[in-house]
């Protein structure tokens, strides 16, 4: 047990790093328990404890409470010894944050030439100040970061991408398996024989319990968050087979977010729908906009033609 706390703690410090560089005017304990909620309170504590031991962090007051920040010091030497080019090159790409930023708008904001601006880029590579992540948005697009950044997933396409392919079988089956524990809740609600409130207050489950059961299965090879997980209910949602609610919660509590908790519950139908409402226009969230001619039409809409090969 003492081993994997340290394991733990080991690996959670970097990850606190990351978020200090991503929120430079510092952070508080619940950004990082919203961040990694599966941390207990006692590890997320001794994880502080030795960054700021460590000299790696500053501890500020403010009306929100304690925040955490990185040490100003630790940023100006990484770039002692380089020339005013190399540090404004490396100023512009630190501020774009983990989401990056392509070489031609480091160029646009520097006003030095490009075969300059490459021989920067790769100095500071060498380094391993900065890093190139490849771009989901465009196969052949590099942007670039600080080295110990965790990019966005508007970057990556987070848990859902490999390599730039989405894993469409992969959310298939986190959509079946988050399913498949609302089901089960639904049904021990029903056997429970309590009255009908009772029993349907009890169907439903927070997104962190089927986040840690998915946790639990071991069925994803990446870390999956929260987030991810709520993305996958969603669109049990707009399937029609599960329902949300959101309730007070107090601060703190495992799951929330600004006091606010969100609750899923698996639903049956209680009548089938139309036949209108099985076409994807019935359910087409941009029904209004389509139109022919336009950029979303019928002629080039790709649900409809799966439809109807079906």
């Amino acid at each position: 047990m003492r081993q994997n706390m340290i394991l733990n703690l080991l690996s959670s410090s970097p990850r606190i790093i990351e978020l200090c560089h991503q929120f430079p005017h510092g952070i508080t304990d619940q950004v990082i328990q919203n961040d990694m909620p599966h941390m207990e309170a006692q590890q997320r504590a001794m994880a502080i404890n030795r960054l700021l031991s460590m000299g790696q962090l500053d501890l500020l007051r403010s009306n929100a409470g304690l925040l955490y920040r990185i040490k100003e010091s630790q940023n100006a030497s990484k770039m002692k010894g380089s020339d005013n080019q190399e540090k404004l090159v490396y100023q512009i790409i630190e501020d774009a944050g983990n989401k990056g930023i392509w070489s031609r708008d480091i160029r646009y904001k520097s006003n030095l030439p490009l075969t300059e601006i490459n021989k920067i880029l790769k100095n500071l590579e060498s380094k391993k100040l900065i890093k190139a992540v490849k771009s989901v948005a465009a196969s052949k697009k590099k942007v670039y970061m600080l080295y110990n950044l965790q990019p966005d997933r508007s970057v990556t396409g987070g848990a859902w991408y490999s390599d730039q392919d989405f894993e469409s079988e992969f959310v298939e089956v986190l959509n079946q398996q988050c399913f498949k524990f609302l089901q089960s809740k639904a049904e021990a609600a029903r056997e429970s024989k309590q009255n009908p409130m009772i029993q349907r207050n009890s169907s439903f489950a927070s997104s962190h319990e089927v986040w840690k059961y998915i946790c639990e299965l071991g069925i994803s090879k990446v870390e999956l968050s929260m987030e991810d997980i709520e993305t996958i209910l969603n669109t049990l949602i707009y399937d029609g087979k599960v329902e949300m609610t959101i309730i007070a919660a107090k601060e703190g509590t495992v799951g929330s977010v600004d006091g606010q908790m969100k609750l899923y519950r698996a639903v049956s139908p209680l009548i089938q729908p139309t036949g209108l409402v099985r076409t994807p226009c019935g359910l087409c969230p941009v029904f209004d906009d389509c139109h022919e001619g336009g950029e979303i039409s019928p002629s080039n809409c790709i649900y409809m033609t799966e439809w109807l090969e079906f």
